[in-house]
């Protein structure tokens, strides 16, 4: 007897054949493009108020299920989906100099995302001092994903490159090696490997440019927002370690960022309320990261100085 729902089943109300006829059923056409992250079978409703939810099959039919019978699925990210990037977002990032206090967490946590050694950093943390009357400060300096980046305009292999969601990306299954983008580069951001990395005990589930584990020798790598993260609604690493709430993430599109806390704020607010300015952008890069000057510092410079030697030790 066949399930009533206007399936492909065999009949038998069989998860495991609809599943089979179905693996192919993911597509882009909800919320504005999102990509869909479920997928189900084919059994009736089993209660009276479990609702019925429509899914394509992978020959394009519509079919209705119970919402209890679907499954958490992760979809394939296609290397198009990665170039592409996430639709309707453009991510920014906001930091706060007058909180970092230099404890250099953004970058461990980095590096502990990337998987990579303690003697390479996608985000370099450096003391700063404006005059000698001023005291120091820490200027937390990462890839600035720039709308006009100069890097991607010398790759002569389309390595590097730019997406619609603002994230500027690196396909290391593309990259020669020639280096051009890190001499194109103002900000001297980006990294060469020059030995073969240590790679992880784990496999690879979407493309390069969004590999969590990107070292590859003879490659170039930088910092990347975190695109993996960012599709599944997630901050990046650095900001979800950064204890000063010093480090802002978002979507402009949405006029959104948020901090390690989770406190969310409007961006257009907090960069006319701080005085927000993005580094060397006389160049013309548009960059997508902004500072907030280091004036009323929530951490005492003294102290700041004590607890980095204890550290150092």
């Amino acid at each position: 007897m066949a399930c009533g729902n206007n399936c492909t089943c065999n009949g038998d109300g069989s998860r495991r054949n609809f599943l089979k006829n179905s693996i192919a059923a993911l597509t882009t056409g909800l919320a504005g493009g999102a990509l869909i992250d479920a997928f189900a079978s084919c059994n009736p409703p089993t209660t009276k108020n479990d609702e019925l939810v429509h899914v394509m099959t992978h020959d394009g039919k519509m079919v209705s299920v119970a919402r209890s019978q679907v499954a958490d699925f992760k979809p394939h990210i296609s290397d198009e989906d990665v170039r592409r990037g996430i639709p309707g977002k453009k991510f920014v990032m906001v930091i706060d100099l007058s909180k970092c206090d230099g404890c250099g967490k953004c970058t461990k946590a980095c590096n502990k995302m990337h998987y990579l050694p303690s003697n390479k950093e996608w985000i370099e943390v450096l003391e700063m001092q404006d005059s000698p009357k001023e005291a120091p400060y820490y200027f937390p300096k990462p890839c600035f994903h720039c709308d006009n980046p100069p890097c991607t305009k010398v790759c002569p292999v389309d390595a590097t490159f730019k997406r619609e969601d603002g994230i500027v990306g690196i396909d290391t299954d593309r990259c020669i090696g020639c280096r051009f983008c890190m001499a194109a580069c103002p900000y001297s951001v980006r990294l060469f490997n020059w030995t073969e990395p240590v790679k992880p005990d784990f496999i690879e589930q979407t493309p390069a440019a969004e590999h969590v584990f990107q070292s590859k020798k003879g490659c170039v790598e930088k910092c990347d927002f975190c695109p993996h993260m960012a599709r599944e609604g997630k901050l990046p690493a650095c900001v979800t370690n950064c204890p000063m709430n010093a480090i802002w993430f978002g979507d402009a599109n949405e006029d959104a960022v948020t901090c390690f806390d989770g406190t969310t704020t409007k961006l257009s607010q907090l960069l006319e309320d701080g005085a927000a300015y993005r580094f060397m952008e006389e160049l013309g890069t548009e960059p997508r990261v902004y500072y907030l000057p280091p004036v009323n510092r929530t951490y005492s410079t003294k102290d700041m100085k004590i607890e980095k030697k204890e550290a150092e030790k």
